[in-house]
């Protein structure tokens, strides 16, 4: 039996979003500025139905952008390899208004010599927002690299609290 996979879009602060899922699980959040992988596009082939998981994930994602959630229970479901599970796992750690570096980051998972590793896997990252990718910033305060571009980044971060001028953090 072949999987059902759907997808819906909604408006944000940031752009369109477009949300991808299987009848369990969010497997993808996707950005206008996003250039999509291979899975992602064969994804975009999906009916456009909104199922209730999408439903309500757009719910959570909508009370996120009012500040009424800080926190998303969405079921997900992760694919890729286990090196990349491990980065994104280690990102739903990352509280609202927290911020890690990249370094950082790679100290967390016990991996601090693949840092570049790292960074590529944070930035493949296919469920943004939800699985806070943009919660991880450069050693020195940079903003870098990020799927939606780094206006949606900062537009996040400064909704998280932050203070951020020329793409560096205050």
């Amino acid at each position: 039996m072949q999987d059902l996979f759907f997808q819906s879009e909604m408006k944000s602060p940031i752009g369109v979003l477009k949300l991808y899922a299987s009848e369990t699980h969010l497997l993808r959040v996707s950005m206008e500025q996003e250039k999509l992988t291979a899975a992602a596009k064969k994804l975009q082939k999906t009916p456009h139905k909104r199922i209730e998981l999408l439903r309500f994930a757009e719910k959570e994602l909508n009370l996120y952008f009012r500040k009424k959630l800080d926190h998303f229970t969405v079921p997900i479901a992760l694919a890729g390899t286990p090196f990349q599970q491990s980065v994104w796992k280690q990102l739903q750690k990352i509280s609202f208004g927290e911020l890690r570096n990249y370094q950082a980051h790679a100290k967390s998972i016990r991996k601090e010599s693949a840092v570049r590793a790292v960074s590529t896997a944070i930035g493949t990252n296919p469920i943004s927002i939800i699985v806070p990718c943009h919660r991880v910033i450069g050693k020195n305060g940079s903003l870098t690299g990020f799927a939606g571009g780094l206006e949606a980044k900062q537009w996040l971060l400064e909704h998280e609290g932050h203070q951020i001028r020329n793409e560096m953090l205050l």
